[in-house]
C-alpha cells in the first residue's frame, strides 16, 4: 500500500490508536477512570495522529490548526447547549429527575465565595464559570482526541467517501474506542445495566459525529471539534447532571449514558446531514452522489 493513499493513512491512525488506548483500557480496569488515566487515554488519538503523519510524510498543518471563522466555533460551544439543556429541564419537568441539587449547589456558594446569594444567582454565576473558564480547561483533554477524530480520521474519509459514510464511520469507531472502559472500566453511569448505557451512549456518539464533521470540513479547523468536545463534556459532565437530584428513574434519562438527550442529538445530526452540500467541493461533490 502507498503510504500516500488515503486508506493507509487511516487504518495506521486507527491501529496506533488502538494500541496506545491498550495500555490505558488496562489501567481503567485495575484502577477505575483516574484523571490521570482519562488524560492519558483522551491523548491516545492525537498522538497516534501525529505519527501517522510523519510515517506517511504528510505535513502536520494538514491536521487543521487555523482557527478558521469564528462563526463556526461559536457554533462549536452552543450546540451542546442545544441539545443538552432542553433534555435536562424535560427530564426535570417531568419528575424524572429534581432540580437543583442542593449539596451541588453548598459546593459551588462555597468555592465561589456566594454564600447568601439566591439559588438564582449562584445558578447563573456557576454556569457562567463552567460554560467558559471549565470549557477552557477541558479543552486540554479534548484536544488530544481531536488532533485524531477530527483532525486527522474525518479529513482522510472525506478523500475516500461521502460525508454520510464519514460520519457514520468515525461515529462507530469513536464509539467503540470507548467500549473497553463503559464494559470493564467505571466509565458509564453504574446505576443501569451496562448494556443499556453502552447502547445510549452509541447512539448519541454516532449522531453528535455528524455534527462534529460538518463543523471540521465546514471551518476548515480542529479547532471547532476540540471547543464541541470540550463544552459537551463540561456542561454535561459538570453542571447538568450534578444538578440533577436522582430518584429510581433518573440514570435511565440523563448524562451520555440515558436516553433523554438521543432525540435531540439526532435533531443536531439532521440538521448538519441536510446542509452536507455546503460543504467544501470535494466533500459536497461525494455527498450530493450518496
Amino acid at each position: 500500500m502507498r503510504r500516500d493513499d488515503p486508506r493507509t493513512r487511516i487504518l495506521i491512525y486507527l491501529l496506533l490508536t488502538f494500541a496506545f488506548s491498550s495500555y490505558f483500557y488496562v489501567q481503567g480496569h485495575r484502577h477505575g477512570l483516574t484523571a490521570g488515566i482519562a488524560f492519558g487515554i483522551m491523548w491516545c488519538p492525537g498522538v497516534a495522529a501525529m505519527i501517522t503523519s510523519l510515517l506517511t510524510r504528510r505535513s502536520l498543518r494538514e491536521i487543521g490548526w487555523r482557527w478558521g471563522k469564528s462563526k463556526y466555533q461559536l457554533a462549536a460551544w452552543v450546540t451542546p447547549m442545544l441539545y443538552a439543556w432542553p433534555a435536562y429541564v424535560l427530564v426535570w419537568l417531568a419528575g424524572l429527575g429534581g432540580f437543583p441539587d442542593q449539596n451541588f449547589m453548598g459546593i459551588f456558594r462555597q468555592r465561589l465565595h456566594l454564600a447568601g446569594y439566591s439559588d438564582v444567582l449562584t445558578l447563573l454565576a456557576v454556569y457562567v464559570v463552567t460554560a467558559t473558564v471549565g470549557v477552557l480547561a477541558g479543552s486540554v483533554n479534548a484536544l488530544g482526541e481531536e488532533i485524531g477524530w477530527r483532525g486527522l480520521l474525518v479529513p482522510e474519509l472525506s478523500r475516500v467517501t461521502s460525508f454520510t459514510n464519514l460520519s457514520l464511520f468515525s461515529g462507530v469507531i469513536w464509539a467503540l474506542w470507548h467500549f473497553p472502559l463503559i464494559f470493564w472500566g467505571n466509565y458509564n453511569s453504574g446505576e443501569t445495566p451496562r448494556w443499556y448505557s453502552a447502547t445510549c451512549f452509541f447512539l448519541m456518539v454516532v449522531g453528535i459525529s455528524f455534527v462534529f464533521a460538518w463543523l471540521r470540513l465546514r471551518s476548515g479547523s480542529m479547532w471547532t471539534a476540540t471547543i464541541m468536545h470540550a463544552a459537551h463534556n463540561t456542561i454535561i459532565q459538570g453542571f447538568l447532571t450534578p444538578l440533577t437530584i436522582k430518584n429510581a428513574k433518573t440514570p435511565w434519562f440523563i448524562d451520555e449514558f440515558g436516553a433523554a438527550m438521543l432525540p435531540f442529538v439526532f435533531v443536531a445530526a439532521y440538521y448538519c446531514w441536510s446542509k452536507r452540500r455546503e460543504l467544501p467541493a470535494q466533500e459536497a461533490a461525494r455527498a450530493a452522489g450518496a
